[in-house]
């Protein structure tokens, strides 16, 4: 009998549903669902709570095939963690297009670079429309890094696919504007972030 089989035996002899079993185990009901369905493997935390709760020992509740498994499901999920908290990181860096001088201003017949806010005195619409762009991915962001220290997983990839959505519509609009320095600051942030996503384990 696998780990699947013995979690839904032992819930149903202490007479809960999954609700119920997440409920005590500090867990979310899709995470018991996953784990009686065999798609995964609760981490170490969740397994030590496991075994206490219904009072049987982790060799009872694992192989040790299913325990090594475990332990690569632990380690692929850890490494994912990280790997999107520094691609929020790397949204919220589109501060940097937002108060770096990497806007021209023709001032007595010679360029200079000024930020944001000055070249909106003199190119407001598209100083605006770069504001919204740069304060949306920061907002991404920021919810990403917030759902992955509270540990939600539901709503991460639409986050990636919005801020991706949002640096290639940025990056696009900075070039229509002719805005080289911006451009590649936000290029290279969008590469950084692609780097980071690619290299997320594959489940």
């Amino acid at each position: 009998m696998d780990f699947s089989e013995k979690l839904q035996n032992l819930r149903k002899q202490h007479g809960l549903t999954q609700e119920e079993l997440a409920a005590k185990l500090f867990v979310s009901r899709t995470a018991v669902s996953k784990w009686e369905s065999g798609r995964g493997y609760p981490n170490i935390d969740s397994l030590k709570e496991i075994s206490k709760f219904f009072s049987v020992s982790v060799d009872e509740l694992l192989s040790s095939d299913e325990l090594i498994n475990a332990a690569q499901d632990e380690n692929r999920k850890n490494i994912s963690d990280l790997l999107d908290m520094l691609a929020g990181f790397a949204d919220i860096m589109c501060v940097l297009p937002l108060l770096l001088p990497l806007y021209p201003e023709k001032v007595s017949g010679s360029f200079s670079a000024v930020s944001l806010f000055e070249f909106a005195q003199k190119s407001f619409a598209p100083a605006c429309i770069c504001f919204a762009l740069f304060v949306l991915l920061m907002v991404t962001g920021t919810a990403k890094l917030v759902m992955n220290r509270r540990y939600i997983e539901n709503g991460r990839n639409t986050l990636t696919v919005i801020s991706f959505v949002l640096s290639i519509v940025s990056v696009l609009f900075l070039t229509a504007a002719r805005l080289p320095y911006a451009v590649t600051v936000m290029f290279l942030l969008f590469i950084v972030k692609g780097v980071l996503v690619y290299m997320m384990p594959k489940k």
